[in-house]
């Protein structure tokens, strides 16, 4: 008689999770605490560890990003165009300002001490959230884009903002006048996602066709010579290619290694540096919508959410697993040279 082994766990699932698509979440870089954005109009606080909802704001539209200010407040961004402070300690929210269109990405940068948000209007807005509230009073630059803005991502000073038409603007903070380099993706179809290395030397940055790009900031031929892209997050089924889109991409704040989630509902960790993948988490229980590490690397929260790639269908409740990192799934594994000849 053979015994039935249990299901693979895919982590510690998350009490009290949103009621509609998760766009995003968060890890703080201070706790265990989860910043947590849904198209049901909220955004959720979590103790992550002790599975604990701390607090909830109600938004008037979708929220399709938020970010960290300190481990208490931070920043949504929301299909009402609005672009909110929210506290959850005092339990207030204020308006920084707003977008014409729905705003889609928000980031805070600690070096600028600024907020970034990137929206469909095809406009990025830097705000100064110590101002009073008033738009006019928080707003310092609108700078347009070529297409509507779909994934920011910083790293110091330095911003890159993919947007739709596969183009890819890259900004120093400290001079906004003008990116400091345009480009275009080197995938051939939509933009999902874009992160930056930890290291700040590049970013990755993924699409709707099953593919990651690893790109450098540093023109030089040898730099660009390191560039490449990979297929990710595809099966073959009766002899045909299915492609699944690549959501979300999440770096190891240790290691440099990075996560990414798929349609496929698959979470696969990558060493990009030896162009090899370290480990596949069994699969969850529909799509990977976002993907979050803890600050130290302990921990890795996974949004599963259907993203309605097929269209309005009947598909698993949405959920938030918090699981816990063994090392050798993240850790680079050395090269190994072969002996030289005697």
């Amino acid at each position: 008689m053979t015994s039935v082994l249990p299901p693979p766990v895919p982590g510690r699932e998350l009490s009290n999770p949103p009621t509609d698509g998760i766009s995003n979440l968060r890890f703080s870089n201070h706790s265990d605490n989860l910043l947590v954005s849904s198209w049901d109009k909220t955004v959720r606080l979590y103790d992550a560890s002790a599975n604990i909802l701390r607090g909830e704001f109600m938004h008037g539209g979708s929220v399709l990003d938020c970010c960290f200010h300190d481990d208490s407040s931070g920043f949504s961004a929301s299909a009402d165009n609005k672009v909110r402070r929210i506290m959850f300690d005092h339990g207030k929210e204020d308006v920084l300002g707003r977008h014409d269109d729905p705003v889609r990405c928000i980031e805070y940068s600690y070096a600028a001490g600024q907020v970034i948000t990137g929206s469909w209007d095809k406009t990025l807005k830097c705000w100064d959230p110590r101002g009073a509230s008033g738009q006019e009073r928080t707003l310092v630059g609108t700078y347009l884009q070529p297409e509507r803005v779909y994934s920011l991502s910083l790293v110091g000073n330095r911003l890159v903002v993919a947007t739709a038409g596969r183009h890819v603007n890259v900004y120093d903070l400290r001079n906004m006048s003008k990116p400091e380099q345009r480009r275009e993706s080197s995938l051939k179809y939509q933009t999902r996602c874009v992160r930056c290395y930890p290291n700040g030397t590049g970013y990755a940055l993924s699409s709707v066709e099953g593919r990651v790009a690893m790109e450098f900031f540093d023109l030089s031929e040898n730099s660009q010579a390191k560039k490449y892209a990979f297929k990710c997050h595809r099966k073959s089924e009766a002899g045909q290619d299915i492609v699944y889109p690549v959501n979300a991409i999440a770096f190891h704040p240790v290691y440099g290694t990075f996560a990414t989630g798929g349609c496929d509902g698959f979470v696969n960790m990558w060493d990009g540096n030896n162009k090899k993948r370290l480990y596949q988490y069994s699969k969850y229980p529909t799509s990977i919508s976002a993907l979050s590490f803890s600050r130290d690397g302990r921990l890795l929260a996974v949004a599963s959410s259907y993203t309605f790639e097929e269209g309005d269908m009947p598909h698993e409740p949405d959920a938030i697993f918090v699981r816990s990192v063994n090392e050798i799934e993240v850790r680079p594994k050395p090269k190994v040279y072969p002996n030289p000849p005697a």
